[in-house]
């Protein structure tokens, strides 16, 4: 039960209903078992996982760190962080981030003034235990939050490592966007016996997003764009597939009129912080991405999703669409797609599962059918045979993409660091190989990211799911 302590906290943070994910892992969680849960985007994860934290920071009277968040990224760190200081009241001391491109001062005074809880990108946690500036020996609590993406951007050995030196006998919770193959491993080895709690599709768009695409040629799309945008009264996010791209873009928008600004993995903390609170404060109304940002972008009230690049795998459109329609609103995606890409955009569509309504480019009227016949132009490869699926062939999923690369010393540390260390700092050997930094920004904004009230339907049940070879324990009846 949720003591009254933290029900007067979240009264007076406006938290009245939970969502279903947090209705249904909340209960579960404060049991002290293991949780495996995935849900689509704007669905209050976060709070799912936070509430029980606090609970049992609150309950815990041995000192030290008793709870451990692990994200992908330093802007979603920093958003977990500011949750937390939101809803712990004066029982509790604020939580520490722990993360690349920040002030490492700053992180450590935090520490040491005797935070509870860490919330942490795998880069920095690393160097931080390699200089023993930090230990667990009183963790009670793993969280893993957007943990899919963190095995995307090549986190799996950092995550390993880390696991390595935290205490065995702890509750670990593993909250997702989508559940790939590459998860069950998480399961396997990091989680005991866990609840999965799965709600809806996780591999397909919300059914408040209204999905359009127009074929135009590669030298019309920012007209095309302009357009569109020259429509759209409210928040606009745009995705293109490179940082030259992104650049070009928002130089384009902002000559001709419009108030854009641009993130990606080339831009400072603090550039693409500003760029962010910007678009969050409604100081400027487009934001061009890369996409990095495609999970990390939590604004309220996005009208329009823009993808004026296809994503390079399919799971990416979810994610990029995933920003508008949320927590119950309305939003449209529009795709812009050239004719040769005619037989990508079937293919990532049969993949998911989803039809996007065509549109003609110069009207927006609907488009002729034979525009979504895979056979019509370019739908089939060279040699008659059909297309392979939806995945650039460029892309690797067991390495870090370009985006999420970096150097999570960056602000702190100069000079190179070898492969491993040892010696006189021993007790944490480790292999820097495949690992990227927390590039991928994400809002600030504690109230963006959870919304305790949701207009789903609130008696949802959530499906017990089991992958090959694990058995999950089945739900407790609430």
């Amino acid at each position: 039960m949720i003591s009254p302590y933290m029900k007067e906290r979240l009264a007076a943070m406006k938290f009245v209903t939970p969502t279903p994910v947090q209705a249904a892992s909340i209960p579960v969680a404060l049991e002290g078992k293991d949780v495996l849960a995935t849900a689509q985007t704007g669905t209050g994860k976060t709070l799912a996982f936070m509430i029980p934290v606090i609970e049992k920071l609150l309950k815990q009277t041995t000192p030290g760190i008793g709870a451990l968040v692990l994200v992908p990224t330093r802007e979603l760190a920093v958003q977990v962080v500011e949750v937390y200081n939101t809803l712990r009241g004066k029982q509790l001391t604020q939580a520490a981030a722990v993360v690349g491109g920040l002030s490492e001062g700053a992180q450590l005074q935090a520490i040491r003034k005797g935070a509870r809880l860490i919330v942490a990108t795998p880069g920095r946690l690393e160097d931080f235990l390699e200089r023993k500036l930090v230990n667990f020996r009183s963790l009670s609590i793993l969280v893993l939050d957007e943990s899919d993406r963190m095995l995307d951007m090549g986190f799996l050995p950092a995550l390993k490592r880390i696991a390595s030196i935290l205490p065995k006998e702890r509750q670990t919770m593993c909250f997702s966007a989508t559940l790939e193959a590459s998860v069950a491993h998480l399961v396997k080895d990091y989680l005991r016996t866990p609840v999965r709690l799965a709600f809806g599709s996780t591999l397909k768009p919300s059914e408040n997003v209204r999905m359009q695409a127009f074929e135009v040629a590669t030298d019309r799309k920012q007209e095309l764009l302009q357009r569109l945008l020259a429509k759209e009264t409210g928040r606009v996010l745009v995705f293109a597939r490179t940082k030259r791209g992104t650049e070009r873009i928002c130089k384009s928008l902002n000559r001709d009129g419009f108030s854009a600004s641009m993130i990606h993995g080339d831009r400072s903390q603090s550039q693409r912080m500003a760029a962010l609170a910007a678009f969050q404060q409604g100081r400027i109304r487009v934001l061009i991405a890369t996409d990095l940002a495609s999970r990390g972008i939590h604004v309220q009230d996005i009208a329009h999703v823009i993808n004026y690049d296809l994503p390079e795998v399919a799971e990416n459109f979810i994610h990029r669409v995933g920003r508008t329609g949320r927590n119950g609103g309305k939003g449209v995606a529009s795709t812009l797609f050239s004719r040769e890409q005619r037989s990508e955009i079937f293919h990532m569509e049969r993949q998911l599962g989803i039809k996007m309504e065509r549109l003609l480019a110069n009207d927006g009227t609907a488009a002729p059918h034979n525009m979504s016949n895979p056979t019509s132009h370019a739908a089939t490869s060279p040699n008659g045979g059909a297309r392979p699926p939806f995945v650039r062939p460029d892309v690797h999923r067991s390495t870090p993409r370009d985006d999420s690369r970096g150097n999570s010393y960056e602000g702190s540390h100069s000079g190179s660091r070898d492969g491993s260390r040892e010696g006189s700092r021993g007790g944490y050997n480790r292999n820097r190989g495949g690992r990227g930094d927390s590039r991928r920004p994400s809002s600030y904004s504690a109230s963006s990211r959870d919304s305790f009230a949701t207009n789903a339907d609130p008696n949802a049940r959530p499906t017990i799911i089991r992958l090959p070879g694990e058995v999950f324990q089945a739900q407790a009846e609430n």
